[in-house]
């Protein structure tokens, strides 16, 4: 097995979703056990460590160290076997939680705990952590149902526990001399230590005084000592029907509870036993509690609770209003009312003893005075609630500047009704510091993640995120509570495991991680021995960006550093093909970290920051490898809750480097494709034979770098001038309605696709519109694609200059190509100088895609379904596949309801990712394979599968020649 020690690996796996960075050793990627057992003898050999990981979506640091990271969800992530009977499965530990679900659905099974992170997480995560999630009050935490664990001890050797391990070894130990002869295996060790603590009287004692409130469910501080020694029993309730993970009578229980939450510290496990447990047949409902305070929201928690919910959860006002901000978020705000200062969100069945327990609980709400309005949600809006809620984390680091929520007590919890008079002291104790915070999450269980408001690239900051850590913990120790309830203690928490439990206790654990990992093997420095909470953070203190001078402005984000410090490491980027939306396609396709989103932030952010030579921070060879997969689909703009661009960095950072090293043929031709097009519509049949004849287009593409695979575009029918001259003549309605239209000649519909230029135009007259092109310059698109950002910039400017007075919301810009529309919108307002930037926002609300004009035209009642004549004698099929830009900035919406308006279509929606072409890049010979697999993961399967008849529908150029490529579908 290879261990990886170049800058880029160390780069990428030197940061989680926590606040701290550290360059690993190196990085390696297991495939089993056996690779396990020689990577541990590997790193005692160089005298250094292994640090297990899956997703890196820990926030508290939990994988980020100097040792070796092992990250097992490359190869390590198969369901082994599903026993449905007995209602248990068996995984790796790189299975992603909700595609676990996924594939017990239909056995009607779930494995209940979840995080926020469900999409991505892996189950070796969670069980690391001890996860527990939104609905931990009726699922427990990920302890509560881990039945059996195969591990690798430190010593290389295999362990298996289970209860029924757990009573052997007891017997065994109880029974014979084996602890006298000296030949002891480190299992036997470990269950001996275990003996003997179970045999001390006042430790167990001591362990029942300082450990939290037993009723508290979420309780992952330190390590499970309580649990193991049969102290504190998980709550029967939660595993109403199964006895697989319930406690058997002996003095040492399954070792798995101990092994769960020791964030990868005393063991590297390789397979997992868990407990199933069966999906509700009743369906739910949420009841969202609109409260005026945050005060009352506590209060209406409590009154939630005593009506027996499956979850209830909370969002404060500032998460609210950042949802507000958030292209995909903000669609999924349609349930708030008003301005709250927080809404509980109380999920309920529908039904209860033939009673709605909803009613039960408005009435008791709205008698007590603690909501102003309660809104119902059900059926398929309800996952677009818990969206909303999930996406907390990524939405507050994408509030804008160095001063950010910052992960720092986020995981402190309570017994419930001890949760306001905590939160009263912790709001005392925020105001004597001068602090404000975020409140959100599981208020159901007594946690709230709490994120003060702090900057970390500051010396006072980073005192007050220890000041703030410190007497947190002091304050939880007074309530009982648990500093740690689902995200464990990393290097975040550690320093303060002794304020929780006392010395001794903390002496205990240390003596756990001794017997266990004698040489230090397994991720140090978490949980015990942990350097100081405020070092080796992700930002140096008072750090000095280097000057630099950007094409793009990026003064909103308050400059382009901060912009790429909007990513957290929540990994939305690293969600598989199995789930819905475009984030992220390279990564999709690629399946490994560097292929990600997060990936490309955190080497911009490091190289960037601390370049090689100042004079040139963007001569980084490792920055353009990494970019090089990145299609600029936008995906990352929309859905990464922190709003990331990495279009935008890319095409930033792509053009200084042709500011060094020049730019490239193939990179010159395709930024300025509208010349040639131009070109080849003054002498179009000689440009088509010689494009689409086969062995003069071969030696095209070979001097370009295009794959042979691909057709190069043909000049369409009266193309550049003569479709101008077209326009001019047909754009006059016979019926006129008084409304006129500007079209965007943009390079495709002037040049490539003039029959849909043509077939929009004969439509608007048709419905009463005069269509007119007004004077313009090419969009510039291909030049972002391509990292030719000061060409865009002078188009900007000249397109703004002209069309500005004429543009309005009565004579609109309506363009076809998605790509070149949405730059007016998205690009042109951060190109163009800062002193015409707010006349460029005016004219890009003007500017719309010709689905947004014809739904609006429809809703205003200027266009009537009775204009679109006779429905045939049966509906049409339509399958809808959207461009990634118009899914992105508008949504694919508008084109679905723009279809339904004649009444004789089916509309289908395809849950497609990017198609994979991306404009240039799966033309370009060396991406065409991996543009092709980026379409295998959703689209190219759900054309295959459609019927002879149906139509396909693509807005996008690209996307319909790569459709067309693929599967031979001819898309309109």
């Amino acid at each position: 097995m290879k261990i990886f020690t170049d800058n880029i690996s160390r780069i990428l796996y030197s940061t989680d979703a926590s606040a701290y960075k550290e360059m690993p050793y190196g990085v390696c990627y297991p495939e089993n056990e056996t690779d396990i057992i020689e990577l541990t003898a590997t790193a005692r050999k160089l005298h250094t460590s292994i640090i297990p990981r899956t997703a890196g979506t820990s926030i508290a640091g939990q994988v980020v160290g100097k040792g070796i990271v092992a990250d097992v969800s490359k190869h390590m992530n198969r369901i082994l076997e599903i026993n449905a009977e007995q209602r248990w499965v068996r995984v790796q530990p790189g299975v992603v939680r909700d595609e676990l679900n996924m594939a017990l659905k239909p056995y009607g099974l779930l494995f209940g705990p979840e995080t926020a992170t469900s999409s991505r997480c892996c189950i070796g995560g969670m069980v690391g952590n001890n996860s527990c999630g939104t609905h931990s009050l009726i699922y427990g935490s990920t302890r509560d149902h881990l039945i059996e664990a195969k591990v690798i001890l430190s010593d290389g050797s295999r362990a298996v526990f289970s209860s029924e391990r757990a009573l052997e070894m007891t017997a065994h130990l109880q029974e014979s001399t084996v602890l006298l002869n000296g030949n002891v295996t480190l299992e036997e060790k470990i269950y001996a230590q275990l003996l003997g603590f179970s045999m001390d009287g006042s430790l167990k004692k001591e362990i029942e005084n300082e450990f939290p409130d037993p009723s508290l469910r979420r309780r992952n501080t330190g390590y499970a000592l309580d649990m193991v020694l049969g102290l504190c029993r998980p709550d029967e309730s939660i595993l109403p029907d199964s006895g697989t993970a319930r406690d058997i009578d002996n003095p040492i229980q399954n070792i798995c509870r101990l092994l769960a939450g020791s964030e990868g510290t005393l063991a590297f496990a390789y397979e997992f036993k868990l407990n199933l447990v069966k999906i509700d047949p009743v369906p739910s409902m949420l009841l969202c509690i609109h409260t005026r305070t945050l005060e009352n929201a506590f209060k209406a928690n409590l009154t939630a609770l005593k009506h027996h919910p499956r979850a209830v959860e909370l969002i404060d006002d500032k998460i609210l209003e950042l949802s507000s901000k958030n292209p995909i978020q903000s669609q999924n705000r349609f349930f708030i009312d008003g301005e709250p200062a927080a809404i509980a969100i109380a999920e309920l069945p529908m039904e209860r003893d033939g009673l709605c327990p909803a009613d039960a609980l408005e009435k008791e709400l709205t008698e007590e005075g603690l909501a102003y309005a309660c809104t119902r949600v059900y059926s398929k809006d309800i996952p677009r609630v818990w969206a909303l809620r999930k996406a907390g984390l990524g939405l507050l680091n994408g509030m804008k500047g160095s001063a950010k929520p910052a992960p720092v007590i986020e995981d402190t919890a309570v017994a419930p009704e001890r949760l306001p008079e905590y939160i009263a002291d912790f709001k005392d104790m925020l105001s004597e510091l001068g602090l404000e915070c975020v409140y959100y999450a599981h208020i159901s269980t007594g946690e709230l993640h709490l994120r003060p408001i702090l900057n970390l690239k500051e010396s006072e900051g980073r005192r007050l995120f220890h000041c703030v850590a410190e007497r947190t913990a002091r304050l939880v120790k007074k309530h009982h509570g648990s500093l740690s309830g689902e995200h464990g203690d990393g290097r975040l928490r550690g320093e303060f495991i002794p304020i929780m439990y006392g010395e001794h206790i903390y002496s205990i654990f240390e003596e756990i991680k001794r017997t266990w990992d004698p040489d230090g093997i397994f991720n140090p420095g978490k949980i015990t021995d942990t350097p100081p909470m405020n070092d080796t953070l992700r930002y140096e203190e008072n750090q000095h960006y280097p000057p630099l001078t950007t094409y793009f402005n990026f003064d909103d984000d308050m400059g382009i550093f901060c912009s790429i410090e909007q990513c957290n490491g929540s990994a939305d980027c690293r969600r598989s093909a199995k789930f819905p939306g475009t984030l992220c396609p390279s990564y999709r396709a690629g399946k490994e970290e560097k292929y990600s989103t997060r990936a490309r932030a955190n080497i911009l952010r490091q190289l960037l920051t601390n370049p090689a030579d100042p004079s040139r921070p963007f001569d980084s060879p490792e920055i353009k490898e990494l970019l090089d997969t990145c299609l600029s689909c936008k995906g990352c703009r929309a859905e990464c809750p922190s709003n990331v661009d990495m279009t935008r960095f890319k095409a930033e950072f792509m053009q200084h480097w042709h500011d060094i090293h020049g730019v490239p043929f193939r990179t010159w031709c395709i930024a300025h494709i509208s010349f040639f097009l131009k070109l080849g519509a003054a002498i179009p049949h000689l440009y088509n034979l010689v494009a689409g004849t086969r062995w003069t287009s071969s030696i095209l593409k070979k001097i370009i770098g295009f794959a042979p695979q691909r057709q190069i575009p043909l000049i369409g029918k009266n193309a550049g001038a003569a479709f101008h001259r077209w326009v001019r003549r047909h754009g006059t309605p016979e019926k006129p309605n008084g409304r006129r239209v500007y079209l965007l000649a943009d390079e495709f519909t002037a040049y490539t696709d003039t029959d849909t230029g043509r077939d929009f135009v004969t439509l608007l007259t048709h419905l009463g519109y005069e269509i007119l092109i007004p004077r313009h310059y090419e969009s510039g698109r291909a030049g972002i694609s391509k990292g030719l950002v000061k060409n865009t910039a002078r188009l900007a400017l000249k397109n703004v200059i002209a069309l500005k007075d004429i543009i309005t919301a009565d004579t609109p810009l309506v363009g076809l190509e998605p790509s070149a529309i949405l730059s007016f919108r998205d690009e042109y307002p951060d190109l163009v100088p800062k002193e015409l930037k707010g006349t460029a926002l005016l004219l890009a609300k003007n500017c719309l895609l010709y689905d947004e004009f014809l739904v609006r035209e429809f809703d205003a009642g200027r266009i009537t379904r009775e204009m679109f004549g006779t429905a045939p004698t049966s509906p049409i099929e339509v399958f809808l596949h959207g461009h990634c830009h118009q899914k992105s900035l508008v949504g694919i919406g508008a084109s679905e309801k723009m279809l339904n308006i004649p009444g004789w279509y089916n509309v289908n929606v395809i849950p497609s990712a990017c198609c994979g072409m991306a404009g240039s890049f799966g033309y370009e010979k060396e991406h065409y394979d991996f543009s092709m697999s980026v379409g295998e993961q959703t689209l190219f399967p759900a054309l295959q599968r459609l019927k002879a008849l149906a139509v396909v529908a693509a807005p996008g150029t690209s996307c319909r020649t790569q459709i067309f490529d693929a599967t031979g579908i001819k898309a309109v």
